[in-house]
């Protein structure tokens, strides 16, 4: 069902000549004083020629800027480009996030090319690797709902990267990572883009199940018969009213040698009207989206287990579509949990929470070092923090951890406090909790909630968990930029990847 885009990765080092392309990329950056020509595998005289034109040929530095200008015979391409890296200070290199979208940016403009050598400058194995997470990112395309492929361009198929490091230990196995990080994160796309005529409940479980072929993974799926037997009243209760009847996934990576156990839980809602609290009309199609919680642990489980972690990572997809219908749930209904809690439902509107419980619930019955949900959870999010950062909530002791991952990641990611007084807003007169309280703060609020299912561990105390709440950054609605391409862009599964990874080297 989903289309992978995957690009080859190599190295390549001295003569340019030696590997024939149709681009060589080389880096310019935006000086305090004008645009600054970075390091690159250029002559000395043909680089100082071009350094002394860059103003005049509208050359900036600034960030996504490509020009493209005949190629030097030098090169053994027939365009070289100069690609914009962002503001850049004299003596300090490029940091990480600054290749990476470099690379991505200069990947994706020059979509129709295949192969493309990228000379940015490398001077560590961890820029070679950012360099190649670049280009793997920005070789992505969705078209398979086209009728034609005329005036689409394919993504770039093979990226070269020009450094002095190939051959050396460790870049063979940085590129490795960073392709299946690609194809991760671009899996993670292009199930957020399918439109939900195509991608529901049981499509979605199916999808999962395709993704999962040929990695050691285990899929099992919950059918509504199950769910109902079992008591999954949130995710019945949500998914009830659309004739597509919702689903759980749970995807199990289980190594021998493992050292750690995670449980991820994301929302799946794969198409939200708001149910019977329906939403406006404008706007409405971008809901397609709300499963990108999902889809985000979906692939970070099958990264994992590509990349051979000693890790037992065990996702879970809840997954329903919210519809309105005669069976679809009402505001004031109770809903009765998995584990027996109530729900009072004042706002069908807020059913990502109510699935998200019932996963919770059952991660929390595995006692799992820790368990971390990733959602499109609030409007607040928005609100709060924006189009590009995603708020993270719940346990110091994961939050802080997932913050220093995701800068590693190059990924926005922002710690929120969780108001104790947040609580109290919560109560309901007939059932334990309502879904919803204080609208302002609301997605703190929303995290209160979801902290009440976290079960405790076998020592008795709460299970170490956070709650991602990628809203914003989970679906680009403006212009490409980087490596992020238009709708779907498959934030934080790099971020949860290297969370595990700093968690194993801790450990060891």
């Amino acid at each position: 069902m989903v289309k992978n885009t995957e690009i080859n990765l190599s190295t390549l080092t001295r003569d340019l000549k030696k590997s024939p392309s149709d681009a060589v990329v080389i880096g310019v950056g935006k000086g305090t004083d004008g645009p600054v020509l970075l390091d690159n595998p250029l002559t000395a005289k043909s680089a100082e020629a071009l350094a002394d034109s860059l103003k005049s040929l509208g050359v900036t530095g600034a960030a996504d800027q490509i020009v493209r200008l005949p190629g030097l015979p030098e090169t053994g391409a027939g365009i070289l480009v100069l690609a914009g890296a962002g503001s850049v200070s004299a003596g300090k290199p490029l940091t990480e996030e600054a290749l990476r979208r470099a690379a991505g940016s200069a990947v994706r403009q020059l979509a129709g090319l295949a192969t493309v050598v990228l000379a940015l400058p490398t001077a560590s194995v961890a820029d070679v690797a950012a360099v190649a997470e670049g280009a793997a990112l920005g070789a992505y395309s969705f078209t398979e709902f086209r009728s034609s492929q005329d005036g689409l361009k394919d993504p770039v198929k093979n990226a070269v990267i020009f450094t002095d490091l190939a051959g050396t230990d460790g870049v063979d196995a940085a590129l490795k990572r960073a392709g299946l990080l690609g194809k991760a994160v671009n899996a993670t796309r292009s199930l957020v883009n399918q439109p939900p005529s195509h991608l529901y409940p049981e499509t979605f479980a199916e999808a999962a199940r395709d993704l999962a072929k040929g990695l050691p993974v285990k899929v099992t799926v919950w059918d509504e018969k199950r769910l109902e037997k079992e008591g999954f009243g949130g995710i019945m209760g949500v998914g009830k009213g659309s004739s597509r009847q919702p689903r759980l996934v749970k995807v199990e990576y289980s190594p021998a040698r493992a050292t750690s156990k995670i449980a991820l839980v994301g929302k799946g809602i794969t198409f939200d009207t708001g149910g019977i609290s329906i939403k406006p009309a404008l706007g409405m199609g971008d809901m397609k989206s709300d499963m990108a919680g999902a889809a985000v642990v979906l692939n970070t489980v099958l990264a994992l287990a590509g990349l051979g972690l000693p890790v037992k990572a065990t996702a879970w997809l809840c997954i329903a579509e919210n519809m309105p219908s005669g069976a679809a749930s009402r505001p004031a209904d109770v809903l009765t949990m998995f584990g027996g809690k109530t729900v009072e439902v004042l706002n069908t509107d807020a059913e990502g929470r109510l699935v998200m419980a019932d996963g919770i619930v059952a991660a929390s019955r595995e006692f799992p070092d820790a368990i971390i949900d990733v959602a499109t959870l609030t409007g607040a999010q928005l609100i709060a923090l924006g189009n590009r950062t995603a708020g993270v909530m719940g346990s110091d002791s994961v939050t802080g951890a997932l913050k220093a991952a995701a800068d590693r990641a190059g990924e926005l990611v922002w710690p929120m406090p969780l108001p104790e007084e947040l609580r109290a807003s919560l109560d309901s007169q007939v059932a334990d909790l309502a879904n919803i309280g204080e609208r302002h703060g609301g997605m703190m609020t929303a995290a209160v909630f979801l902290r009440e299912f976290v079960g405790k561990g076998k020592d008795g105390e709460q299970i170490p968990w956070a709650h991602i709440d990628i809203a914003g950054p989970s679906f680009n609605n403006g212009s490409p930029y980087g490596y992020t391409h238009k709708q779907g862009t498959g934030c934080t599964v790099r971020t949860l990847v290297a969370y595990v990874e700093d968690l194993l080297a801790a450990a060891a």
